[in-house]
């Protein structure tokens, strides 16, 4: 059947279910289904409330790390729906990340010592605030493994930036943001000297070092700026998770540590594990920072630069009263700000309790010198009875805590019980206990770290599977339970597995926060944020040649590549850059050569560049990598790379296929036809209010292009038809009937688009 016929097919079907409505499909009962799949009420009702309807959009949406993928997992909640992985600290094929220039120069921007990284392990995402609460405009997120932290921005969902931290050698208390997104913290993990050079184990106390960054943001720009970021000095224990203060501990910073014995393992050396040395002691140390008075000294200029940084010294941070330490849990692994910032719990993994202190009884301490002692670095020891508010039994082996909406309320992960246990940190009483599917690490509530949680709903983030899946080897997922939180008792409610990396951390977002685009300005430069210099326009697309260099700046378009053809010779560079032509959203062309490991994902509006030198004479096949219409096999065109000194043949192109004044006619004749339903179409979009629907103005756009190109084309055939050229008249008429159907296909989706979202019709 032609194309045509099935357009009139589609039209025709549209108005049979309009008319027929439901009655005509099979249904089965509730009942029914419950009981062919032995499903109790209580499942029901979890499901009904996890479900979203077909078209139906979440509430929230989460960005999870993506542990040793180096990647970032968006999922939506309460359908526990996965959306994307943005690529990050690795190479992501499906966005194109790490294969064009554009994001591989993001990439080189976390290079170390001049190498490529293209592993990490990303762990702590965070959310950028004003006045303490999301605001949605951008992530960031830090590497574990390679001391880094990146910037994501909402409006696209991409990586703008990477940055090394020119002190750690590793880090894990990253990332955090302080209330305005002034700074973003990064605290290292493992001790080692900071200048980066060698030094003995046997001088770990003397020359080892651990350390606090606060990373400037300059949000009109969007980056990390090194220029103003400074880094606090600090002994030689191993920091972990952070926070900062909010309400009244505005201005400081709070930042736990585990291994503070400062001890140095190695059955190689003859001494016991680290393992035994690092949890001998009944507490460890929670670092307290005044970023806001080390701001200011750095603005004042009396901070020193070392290796180009702003570097805090212990010995400085001491005189200017800028860092203090409290006993804590010992081995913890979660230091959180309350909601009205007045409270801060910390969990220890080898206690069973959650220890609350108070941000007003520690300024007091801090104010009146009430300190027990020093540490062996000098940095004053507030005691623990001067700040301590209480300790709440919770559990064996809680690490993380997030607060309710209903004030008081909290709940934190207890990895040795594995489960979930909801607490009021006010009043110190236990008011539920939740078993979850297994050994919780983090765990995260609707906005719960912010000055105003959600509530509602709690996600466990369970590091082990064991029996909860199918079983696909001895690698298995890792676990997030959904939990209901908005009544008194915690319910269970949807098991997901996630088999990318370990998901370390999450953070969620009301969806009514973000207004990501659908599309970018024409010929855009997303990784830099600015108009490409390389953007091309229809009609407009080149191939400039100079000595061993080729480059091609070209469009895409459905169905069309522009250059159809590639010729270079061996060994020249050859740059292609590649401009998406459409308006509509979700329209996506990729590019891919064979061979030549490039990869590009162009969204609508974008640039995209690829690079690469043609180092091996041969004929290589590149095409579309996104299936973007019903003609997207054929979307596809050569590069020849000739041999050094190939002279060329002269020959005219073999035709596959003789066509005659018959052939010609027929397809004018169906194009006619097709144009009737184009017609009937339009007629059907503009007696409607579609101005009132971006979505619809977008396709109506591209369509009118497509029309705009369908004329050309149909302007050619004539012309060719004119003079008998029967040929190039039936190829010239077939490209303008492409045109039309491409127009059709947009304008189809309109008209769906009007009638599913109630569209008025215009009196």
């Amino acid at each position: 059947m032609r194309l045509i016929n099935r357009l009139k097919a589609v039209l025709l079907l549209t108005a049979i279910c309009t008319l027929a409505g439901s009655s005509a499909a099979w249904t089965q009962t509730l009942q029914e289904v419950m009981q062919e799949r032995g499903l109790t009420e209580k499942d029901v009702l979890a499901a009904a409330k996890t479900y979203i309807p077909t078209g139906g959009r979440d509430e929230y949406l989460c960005f999870s790390s993506g542990g040793q993928s180096g990647q970032v997992i968006v999922y939506g909640i309460p359908s526990m729906r996965i959306l994307k992985y943005i690529g990050v600290f690795t190479p992501e094929p499906w966005q194109g990340y790490g294969f064009d220039d554009e994001s591989k120069a993001v990439l080189a921007g976390g290079r170390i010592d001049g190498k490529d990284i293209t592993f990490g392990d990303s762990h702590h995402p965070a959310i950028s605030e004003t006045d303490g609460d999301y605001d949605g405009k951008f992530l960031f997120i830090n590497d574990k493994a390679n001391p880094r932290v990146a910037v994501i921005d909402l409006k696209d969902f991409e990586t703008k930036q990477i940055v090394p931290n020119p002190f750690f050698q590793s880090d894990h208390g990253g990332c955090f943001a302080t209330p305005n997104t002034e700074y973003v913290m990064e605290g290292s993990q493992y001790p080692a000297p900071l200048d980066g050079e060698f030094a003995p184990l046997e001088e770990f106390n003397e020359k080892y070092r651990g350390g606090l960054t606060y990373w400037k943001f300059d949000r009109e720009a969007g980056r990390l700026d090194p220029e103003q970021t400074f880094t606090f000095e600090l002994p030689p224990y191993s920091q972990d998770l952070s926070d900062a203060g909010k309400g009244p501990s505005y201005g400081w910073g709070f930042t736990n540590s585990f291994c503070s014995e400062r001890y140095v393992g190695g059955i190689e050396r003859g001494r016991p594990p680290f393992e035994a040395g690092c949890s001998s002691k009944d507490t460890d140390f929670m670092h307290v920072t005044n970023w806001v008075k080390a701001a200011e000294l750095v603005a004042a200029g009396k901070v020193g630069k070392v290796k180009g940084h702003y570097l805090i010294s212990i010995a400085q941070a001491i005189a200017e009263d800028l860092l203090f330490l409290i006993p804590e849990p010992k081995s913890p692994h979660g230091c959180d700000v309350s909601p009205d910032g007045a409270s801060i719990i910390v969990a220890g993994k080898l206690d069973s309790h959650a220890w609350v202190y108070s941000f007003v009884k520690i300024k007091a301490a801090i104010d009146g010198r009430n300190f027990e002692g020093y540490d062996a670095y000098g940095i004053p020891i507030i005691s623990l009875e001067a700040a301590l508010d209480k300790s709440v039994s919770v559990g064996l082996g809680p690490l993380h805590t997030q607060f309710d909406s209903e004030d008081g309320v909290c709940y934190t992960s207890i990895y040795v019980d594995s489960q979930i246990t909801k607490w009021n940190y006010k009043t110190g009483k236990v008011l539920d206990t939740l078993p979850i599917h297994y050994n919780v690490g983090h765990l995260m509530t609707m906005e719960g770290d912010t000055k105003n949680p959600d509530g509602k709903f709690l996600v466990a983030l369970n590091k082990l599977a064991i029996d909860r899946f199918d079983p696909v080897g001895p690698l298995h997922p890792q676990n997030h339970q959904l939990i209901d939180i908005s009544h008194p008792t915690m319910t269970l409610l949807y098991d997901m597995p996630l088999p990318l990396g370990e998901p370390h951390y999450a953070v969620s977002i009301k969806m009514d926060k973000l207004d990501p685009l659908v599309r970018y300005k024409s010929g855009w430069d997303s990784r830099q944020e600015k108009r490409s210099e390389f953007r091309a326009r229809a009609g407009r697309e080149r191939t400039d040649r100079q000595p061993g260099k080729v480059e091609v700046f070209g469009t895409l378009i459905r169905s069309h590549i522009t250059p159809e053809i590639i010729e270079v010779t061996e060994g020249d560079k050859v740059l292609i850059h590649l401009t998406n032509l459409e308006r509509a959203e979700d329209e996506v062309h990729g590019f891919s050569i064979s061979g030549q490991n490039i990869q590009l994902s162009v969204e609508p509006g974008k640039t995209a560049s690829a690079s690469f030198v043609a180092d091996k004479a041969g004929v290589y096949p590149y095409y579309c990598t996104e299936f973007c219409s019903a003609l997207h096999l054929e979307m596809e065109g050569y590069l020849l790379v000739q041999p050094k000194g190939y002279q060329a043949v002269t020959a005219e192109m073999q035709q596959g296929v003789a066509y005659s004044k018959e052939d010609y006619l027929t397809q004018v004749a169906t194009n006619e036809a097709t144009q009737e339903v184009i017609d009937q179409v339009v007629a059907f979009i503009t007696s409607h209010n579609y101005q009132e629907f971006p979505t619809v103005l977008a396709l109506v756009e591209d369509a009118t292009d497509q029309l705009g190109f369908a004329a050309e084309a149909k302007q050619k055939a004539e012309t060719a038809a004119t003079g008998n050229d029967w040929q190039n008249a039936m190829l010239w008429a077939n490209q303008w009937w492409q045109y039309q159907v491409k127009t059709a296909d947009l304008g189809l989706r309109a008209k769906t688009f009007l009638e599913e979202s109630g569209a008025k019709k215009i009196k």
